[in-house]
């Protein structure tokens, strides 16, 4: 079975979001400061980890940093409603993806649902895997090259290596910076033009209406994420 760690101050909140995923078959623990949080995840082993960005002592940010020096396990944040710039920065820290709150119980069960089937799904076969398919569309890791309805085609490496990130990353949110840094490997510098472009020229040759992304979607203000639905 499944089980989270929930790591906030709030109580009552931790508790209520624990009898909610239990009604989903998910187990859950939960602590009230990061340093708790941490020590439990040196102890025991968790699918996903929910953090919220104001606790007294260690923030957040500060717990979020400490986790990704020793574990990659999805990371979902709860922020303050319209704090973009906490939204950003969690993410760049590493973070998987964020729940503004008050939220809804409903919408915070299916992000951690799928985050974890992303997590299991890239993690348990680790080394293996050779081709990514997802609803319409099939990833050849080691020929580089897809599959769609029109058939099979190679990409230009910027292309493919910008789909696979973000491919191997479904369902989480990456900011532009992010993507950037990966696919170029090179400093970023807010310049937006060399991303957009390819994006536009994948979704051009992916999608069946380029207009409404099926797969690389864009995330206002912050970037895009590839969909976790197909």
């Amino acid at each position: 079975m499944n089980k989270i760690l929930i790591i906030d101050d709030d109580r009552e909140l931790c508790a209520l979001i624990k009898r909610s995923v239990q009604a989903e078959n998910i187990e859950a623990d939960f602590c009230n400061t990061g340093k708790e949080g941490l020590q439990k995840l040196r102890e025991q082993e968790y699918q996903l980890v929910v953090l919220d960005v104001m606790m007294p002592g260690m923030d957040g940010f500060e717990t979020l940093e400490e986790i990704r020096k020793e574990s990659s396990l999805p990371i979902l944040m709860f922020t303050s409603k319209n704090d973009s710039i906490s939204k950003v920065r969690g993410l760049r820290a590493g973070a998987d993806d964020y729940l503004t709150k008050p939220f809804d119980m409903d919408e915070l069960i299916a992000r951690i649902a799928s985050l974890i089937r992303r997590y299991t799904r890239f993690n348990q076969q680790a080394g293996a895997i050779q081709k990514l398919n997802f609803d319409g569309l099939q990833i050849d890791l080691e020929n580089r090259s897809v599959t769609t309805s029109n058939g099979a085609f190679e990409l230009p490496p910027k292309e493919f290596d910008l789909l696979l990130y973000c491919a191997k990353h479904q369902g989480k949110i990456l900011t532009k910076q992010q993507i950037y840094e990966e696919v170029w490997g090179e400093e970023y510098f807010y310049d937006d033009s060399n991303i957009m472009a390819i994006i536009s020229r994948l979704r051009k040759k992916l999608e069946v209406n380029p207009s409404s992304p099926k797969y690389i979607q864009t995330v206002k203000g912050i970037g895009y994420r590839f969909n976790k639905e197909v």
